[in-house]
């Protein structure tokens, strides 16, 4: 090496006066991949840099956004005070303050119209501490029945599906490293390259291992692109896809017969309805060619060991939960769970889905995935929280119902965790005008977000940088999240802030907690014995282990990497096993003259959510700085819609606009938006308040609609 490059390295190192080191996890989807924030001071600046850290999850990869989360962590705009609203400004005041208006209006609201008329709405993204804490709060603290969370919106349909089949809902079945080993693998409306990038090396080592790769999806994606068969279906039609792909396997006599026989109930019943499918009938309604569905299920079925990965493409309808079940058919009668390299894999798409959903935030649920309305779970959580059975409230209503319970005067008052639903719930402008209608909107968050502007107050959250606690991964995985950079401003944790409303409230005496381990060690207790069974999980292990797969219920349990070995979670131990028609009940909005095609949503990479916090960095908001539609050419030319022209898309619900993306790789009769965008670019305001009869999922992913040019 040269004297003057070794003189331009020694200047280089006298420029850095210090250095310090942040060990946290990524914020964004729910690989949560482990990273570290390295902080260099320059010259007195201080300039920052993400590196990936293994882990046995992502070992050690980052993608776009998990390199540059730091960027919307450390924007100027984070919110660093209570702000509450004055004449319709928002001015800056104190803690103290904003925890006495607090009081003042839960105590007013509860004493008029009952303990109902306040609701809470949480979030996949906060910890299992504040998740758990949270669904306490709301049961504890103001003693309401309203609470629910934006993981309705996300995996509602998956968690029904598994829990009604398997009877119980672990995202994935078995680990995620069985993944390269796996001989067929079906990929059923995953966009899996721009949603999970870190998740991509698996697929890709099971092809360079000879799988064969089946994606489903209405569009060519960079993940239908690494797979060996595209079945590019028309939106909404996923479960006559399963169905057709289940009689072909019949048909061929590739079920096995001694796992139907000895682990399932049901299969007679829907073998029998699938007698009547007419391939050519379904390759009419799917735009499926019967070639290709006779080539998938043969291949799926005859390949020793196989699995099938869901997502929002097929659960985000009116019929999620029976095309996840659908599918969830063709596992059973192939045999092809609780054996090596076969399963199940619910791509759960917020950072903490898996686990926001197991502790309490759902209407319906009870810590530790208990039931609200059985009677010995209310006993055990009322023990537990030391209160009477009696005095735990039953089970609410879903999130969306949530609002149209404001709508109708029920609920006057709402407190909001790390949630931004104005724009990320179906039928958005009334979302909107039924959150106006509130006596009483408490905002916590880190940013003032399309919700938190029409809220009487705002109340700062801490990132995740600041903000320990455990989450739970895409594949059931349980791990610590470190998280020691400074607090910015007056912000306080989640779980803290929870404390502190209850204290204010005078319930504080259930919410006196130090830390968020301490926390930790009371869901523990509360987790104990139930379906999501964390007993056995500690900080301590969390750290020497890298992350425990529950259920652990004891110390000393291994953790359990792979689920139904020998049994199902029914009382039984037999999954079960039912048919649902290609015809959704209720129907799905369809084109017709006055809305001749279909709207499909989704992701793009560089983006997560409703991009409060993506559109914050200036790294990732450059990659896609605004909401775009992507449209077939002879598509666009049939309406007059140039190349990057702006748009005007239209349902029965509402309108936006856009600017055209024209391709060639999407359907003719199909037209896609991200949901990443507020305002006139809000595509949840095209999205009917229709929803899933039973797990109450929005119909995101089929819209009926109309576009033309804005002159």
């Amino acid at each position: 090496m040269s004297e003057l490059l070794l003189k331009y390295f020694r200047d280089q190192q006298k420029k850095i006066q210090s250095e310090r080191v942040y060990d946290t996890q990524c914020p964004y989807c729910s690989m949560q991949c482990k990273m570290q924030l390295i902080e260099q001071t320059v010259v007195s600046r201080k300039q920052y840099k993400t590196v990936g850290k293994d882990n046995p999850t992502s070992q050690g990869r980052l993608c776009i956004k998990g390199l540059n989360a730091h960027q919307h962590a450390l924007h100027r705009s984070r919110l660093k005070q209570p702000l509450k609203k004055v004449d319709g400004d928002f001015v800056p005041i104190t803690w103290p303050e904003a925890l006495e208006l607090i009081a003042k209006n839960v105590n007013e609201i509860q004493a008029i119209e009952g303990k109902d008329a306040l609701s809470v709405y949480g979030s996949a993204s906060i910890t299992n501490e504040e998740a758990y804490l949270l669904g306490k709060f709301a049961r504890v603290g103001l003693g309401t029945k309203y609470i629910d969370y934006n993981g309705r919106l996300c995996m509602g349909a998956a968690a029904t599906g598994a829990n009604q089949t398997f009877g119980m809902d672990r995202g994935f079945t078995n680990t995620i490293e069985e993944i390269p080993h796996t001989r067929c693998i079906i990929l059923a409306g995953t966009n899996i390259a721009e949603c999970q990038p870190t998740i991509m090396p698996y697929f890709e080592r099971a092809k360079e291992n000879g799988a064969y790769i089946i994606a489903i999806d209405p569009r060519e994606t960079k993940t239908t692109k690494i797979a060996d068969l595209h079945l590019k279906n028309k939106p909404g039609t996923d479960v006559a896809i399963a169905n057709s792909l289940l009689k072909v396997i019949i048909d061929h006599g590739l079920t096995d017969e001694q796992f139907l026989t000895s682990r399932t109930n049901g299969f007679e019943q829907v073998k029998q309805h699938l007698l009547a499918i007419d391939l050519n009938q379904t390759s009419e309604q799917t735009g499926v060619p019967v070639d290709q569905l006779i080539q998938a299920a043969t291949i799926f079925g005859k390949e020793e060991s196989g699995m099938i990965f869901t997502a929002r493409g097929i659960e985000q309808q009116l019929d999620g939960t029976a095309a996840v079940r659908s599918f969830l058919n063709i596992l059973l009668a192939t045999g092809k769970i609780g054996v090596p390299n076969s399963g199940y894999g619910a791509v759960t798409g917020q950072g903490n889905g898996q686990g926001a959903r197991e502790h309490g935030q759902k209407a319906d649920q009870l810590p530790g995935y208990r039931s609200i309305e059985n009677t010995e779970h209310r006993a055990y959580i009322a023990n537990v929280w030391g209160i009477p059975e009696n005095e735990l409230p039953r089970k609410g209503v879903s999130a969306y119902e949530m609002f149209e319970k404001i709508d109708q005067g029920d609920i006057t008052g709402m407190f909001i965790m790390c949630s931004n639903p104005v724009v990320s719930n179906p039928n958005a402008n009334f979302v909107k005008k039924a959150l106006e209608k509130l006596k009483f909107l408490v905002v916590a968050d880190m940013f003032l977000s399309d919700t938190a502007k029409l809220a009487d107050l705002v109340l700062p959250a801490t990132s995740y940088l600041e903000d320990e606690g455990t989450m739970t991964n895409v594949e059931g995985r349980v791990m610590l999240r470190e998280a020691t950079f400074p607090v910015q401003g007056e912000a306080k944790h989640d779980w803290q802030i929870i404390c502190e409303i209850a204290k204010a409230i005078g319930r504080g005496k259930y919410f006196s907690y130090q830390s968020a381990e301490e926390i930790f060690e009371e869901l523990r207790i509360a987790s104990k014995g139930g379906i999501a069974d964390y007993h056995g999980i500690t900080y301590d292990r969390l750290r020497h282990e890298q992350g425990v797969l529950w259920p652990c219920p004891t110390p000393e349990h291994p953790s359990t990497k792979r689920l139904f070995e020998y049994s199902f979670a029914h009382p039984d131990g037999k999954a079960k096993m039912v048919f649902f028609a290609n015809e959704s009940s209720p129907p799905k909005p369809r084109p017709d003259s006055d809305y001749p095609l279909i709207l499909t949503t989704g992701r793009v990479m560089s983006h997560y959510l409703t991009g409060e916090q993506t559109r914050k960095s200036h790294s990732l908001a450059a990659q896609n700085v605004e909401a775009f539609m992507e449209i077939h050419p002879d598509t666009a030319t049939r309406y007059n819609l140039k190349e990057q022209a702006l748009v005007k898309i239209e349902s029965a619900y509402g309108e936006i606009i856009v600017r055209s993306k024209w391709s060639t790789t999407i359907r003719k009769d199909t037209v896609f938006v991200p949901f990443h965008w507020t305002d006139s670019q809000n595509v949840n305001k095209l999205v009917s308040n229709q929803l899933d009869p039973f797990c109450r999922m929005p119909g995101f992913k089929v819209s009926a609609v109309k576009v033309s040019p804005v002159n």
